[in-house]
C-alpha cells in the first residue's frame, strides 16, 4: 500500500512538472539606498499602478500588481489594509512587439563541377510563418517610495522577451517571472545588472 502511494505521488509530481511553462531569461537592474542606512522589508506597504500608467492600463496591470505584492510580502513587508502604509510600491508595465530582424525571403546559389559535367542551381526560400517569429518584450518597473518624505528608496527594472503567442508572453506568467526575478536577493547590489534564467 505504501509503495503504491509513493508511486502515485511521484507520477503526480512528474505530471505537474510537465505543466511548467518555459520562459526566457530576465534582465534585472536595481538601485537602492542601503549604503545610506535605509533598511528594507520591515514596514507596511501598498502597491499601486504609477500615475501616468494607471489611466491606460486599468485591469491589464492587475497580474503585475498582484505579483509585486506577493514579492513585497516575501521579502518582509506587511500589507497595510485601509491605506496609511509606510512605503508605496509604484508599478509600471510596458510591452512592445519586436519584429524579426531577418528577411523572410532567402536566395541560395550552388554549383558543382566534375568529370561528368558541371551545373549551377538556384534556390529561393520564403518564410510564410508570419508573426510566429515576433517577440513580445515586457518591462516591469517598480519604485518603492517612503511615504514620510516621498523619497525613492529602491527601484528596479526587469525585462523579458518571449515568442508572440506563447504561454510565456501571457501577462499572468510574465508578471510572476518578472517580479520574482526583480526581487531575488532583495534589495540587491545597487546599480548592478543581473540575468536571471
Amino acid at each position: 500500500m505504501k509503495k503504491s502511494i509513493y508511486v502515485i505521488s511521484v507520477l503526480t509530481l512528474l505530471a505537474l512538472s510537465g505543466c511548467v511553462v518555459p520562459t526566457g531569461p530576465v534582465e534585472v537592474t536595481r538601485f537602492n539606498r542601503a549604503a545610506e542606512g535605509v533598511t528594507y522589508g520591515n514596514s507596511t506597504y501598498s502597491v499601486e499602478v504609477a500615475g501616468d500608467s494607471a489611466a491606460g492600463q486599468g485591469l491589464a496591470a492587475t497580474p503585475y500588481v498582484a505579483a509585486v505584492a506577493r514579492e513585497m510580502q516575501r521579502v518582509g513587508y506587511s500589507d497595510k489594509l485601509g491605506g496609511g502604509s509606510d512605503v508605496t510600491a509604484e508599478v509600471r508595465v510596458t510591452t512592445a512587439d519586436i519584429s524579426p530582424q531577418r528577411n523572410p525571403l532567402s536566395v541560395g546559389v550552388g554549383g558543382s563541377a566534375g568529370s561528368y559535367g558541371s551545373g549551377v542551381g538556384l534556390g529561393i526560400g520564403i518564410d510564410l510563418s508570419g508573426r510566429s517569429k515576433w517577440q513580445v518584450e515586457t518591462t516591469l518597473s517598480v519604485r518603492i517610495i517612503r511615504r514620510s518624505d516621498n523619497l525613492v528608496i529602491w527601484e528596479g527594472k526587469a525585462v523579458q522577451s518571449a515568442k508572440a503567442g506563447s504561454p510565456a508572453a501571457q501577462p499572468g506568467i510574465a508578471a510572476s517571472k518578472l517580479a520574482e526575478a526583480m526581487f531575488r536577493d532583495f534589495p540587491g547590489v545597487s546599480g548592478e545588472t543581473i540575468r536571471v534564467p
